[in-house]
């Protein structure tokens, strides 16, 4: 699949997985809540999709959605593990084919596994879609499914600026 574009790299593996998504294109965003404003969401159904380093070397995704934070704590004990940590964003780039903020599990270069916030179930999500100035539309409960991702309550509310 490296061949394909970011978005066409989405598009095909969601294909692939029987995932409906809708990738559309907006203007850049410098924030989350202007990423919102420019799609006419709310920022809490925005879902970052956070690539993190297992301290074996592995990665995984992390869901989390709009103005909330991983929860290193719940995250550590829904994994298993005692460390993880954020990658640089040449780590990121390498480990998914994605450069930070277009970074998604969809048409990742490997599948990692996936832990979703328990937020994204019940839920039409916007996500990154491999490109900048483009956003995918999924129902949450189907990317769960067509990821086999963890639920759990992984994120806290993030903390005022």
């Amino acid at each position: 699949m490296s061949e394909l574009t970011g978005t066409d790299r989405v598009t095909a593996d969601a294909e692939a997985r029987g995932l409906e998504v809708e990738v559309v294109s907006r203007p850049e965003a410098g924030s989350l809540h202007e990423a919102a404003a420019l799609l006419g969401i709310e920022p809490g159904t925005i879902v970052k999709s956070l690539v993190v380093k297992k301290h074996d070397g592995s990665f995984l995704f992390a869901l989390v959605p709009g103005g909330r934070q991983i929860s290193w704590s719940k995250l550590r004990a829904a994994v298993g593990v005692n460390k993880l940590s954020m990658p640089s964003p040449d780590v990121a780039l390498e480990a998914t084919g994605y450069e930070r903020g277009t970074i998604t599990p969809m048409g990742s270069s490997t599948a990692w596994p996936v832990f979703a916030d328990e937020r994204v179930a019940g839920r039409r999500v916007a996500l990154g879609a491999g490109a900048h100035g483009h956003s995918a539309f999924v129902d949450g409960d189907a990317l769960i499914a067509a990821y086999a991702a963890t639920v759990a309550d992984i994120t806290d509310d993030e903390a005022p600026r």
